[in-house]
């Protein structure tokens, strides 16, 4: 897999390069891009998207209106509306972690870093189907797979939504502009810009390829955590030269003290003493980019809960590999990023003291014959462990 050329026009962007896109576009407007991909099919059909939903590892949702009320089903399903009736769509979300093509597609949008890609979804639409006028809190881009849809977008500050329905739907939808999508034509939305998108064919169907934007509340939680597990424990485990530690942490195993405490005729009344204890305790803390460097990136790997690694009956070894001039390759479940000299895979940290391999396999996601033999024995080893977890494929 060659890296993409970031100042390179693309035709997925309309001509642009990813770092005038980035620049331009991103959080910023939206943008229609007419044959963004040239004779585009959604990468699943429809019987196949019905298939993944009546699994009970997938994630999907159908939602439809039935006497001008809005209804939503979670999955599994047993069976599904025929095509022909109107005003229903089934939704399958994270379609990448199931089908290789669908993940494939998603290589071409890591122009953005892999911290802020999440996850592909399609949809699936008869007549009239959509899921009603919303906002999204995170960038999506829409490229529409089979059939048309019409598009209507507002960049409206009037955010609320209907109460007391299973969708969020917004309650007072104005739209500025509207655009019908054929099959390779995709739509790049910002968040919060309100949009409703409606089939307009008996078989439609859309991919949406969404990118993360956690709450601020949600990372000062993380780090709050990593803070916590560093009191509770100031020494890790680790393999050959490649550890996983927890982070140093200050050194609070003293006992609060209050030598001279004066007696109290208000004995109901919470020490100062205590109280100014407690907030020097927390300052010794260290809040910096180690800490969040390592609860974002075990979080950002951290495997979909859904997602079970298959595991080959045959062990392969990468010795076999080597033999036949072969390559190993990141399988499309697996999450890996890194930092510095931090590594991150599935969850687990890594200290890689800047390893160039577990780096190249990060950013390219395979490793050639050429790599292998690069790579000293230590570095093999953790990949084969990799491998016999179904981490990694051969290929």
């Amino acid at each position: 897999m060659t890296p993409i050329d970031i100042d390179a026009p693309l035709a997925l962007l309309g001509g642009r390069s990813p770092t005038e896109f980035m620049r331009t576009y991103w959080q910023k407007k939206p943008l229609l891009i007419r044959q963004a991909i040239a004779n585009f099919t959604s990468p699943v059909p429809a019987a196949g998207l019905k298939k993944l939903a009546k699994r009970d590892d997938v994630e999907a949702r159908l939602i439809w209106q039935e006497n001008d009320e809005w209804n939503m089903e979670s999955g599994p399903f047993a069976r599904f509306p025929k095509i022909a009736e109107p005003n229903w769509s089934l939704l399958v979300q994270s379609v990448d972690l199931h089908d290789d093509t669908t993940a494939a597609l998603m290589q071409q949008f890591r122009f953005v870093p892999d911290a802020r890609l999440d996850d592909i979804m399609i949809s699936l639409a008869s007549r009239h189907g959509g899921v009603g006028p919303h906002f999204d809190s995170y960038d999506v881009f829409l490229l529409q797979g089979k059939g048309q849809r019409r598009w209507r977008i507002s960049r409206q500050k009037d955010l609320s939504l209907v109460p007391d329905i299973p969708c969020k739907i917004l309650q007072h939808f104005e739209p500025e502009e509207e655009f019908v999508l054929e099959p390779g034509d995709m739509l790049y939305l910002p968040p919060h810009i309100a949009h409703d998108g409606i089939s307009l064919s008996d078989e439609c169907i859309t991919v949406s390829i969404g990118f993360r934007a956690p709450p601020l509340a949600v990372l000062a939680r993380g780090l709050l955590e990593v803070a916590a597990d560093q009191l509770s424990a100031r020494s890790g485990l680790g393999f050959g030269p490649y550890s996983t530690p927890t982070l140093p942490g200050p050194d609070l195993s003293g006992m609060f003290r209050d030598k001279g405490l004066p007696a109290t005729t208000q004995p109901a009344a919470l020490p100062d003493e205590l109280v100014h204890s407690a907030l020097a305790a927390v300052q010794k803390i260290a809040f910096d980019e180690r800490m969040a460097t390592r609860f974002l990136g075990c979080w950002l790997t951290e495997p979909n809960s859904l997602t079970v690694f298959p595991i080959s009956q045959d062990m392969i070894d990468i010795d076999d590999v080597l033999e036949r001039q072969g390559s190993l390759a990141l399988d499309r479940r697996s999450r890996m990023m890194y930092r510095g000299a931090d590594l991150f895979i599935n969850g687990e940290a890594l200290e890689t003291k800047t390893n160039a391999t577990f780096k190249k396999l990060a950013d390219v996601r395979v490793l050639s014959t050429a790599d292998l033999k690069k790579a000293s024995a230590d570095t093999l080893t953790l990949l084969q462990e990799w491998l016999d977890d179904g981490w990694m494929v051969a290929i």
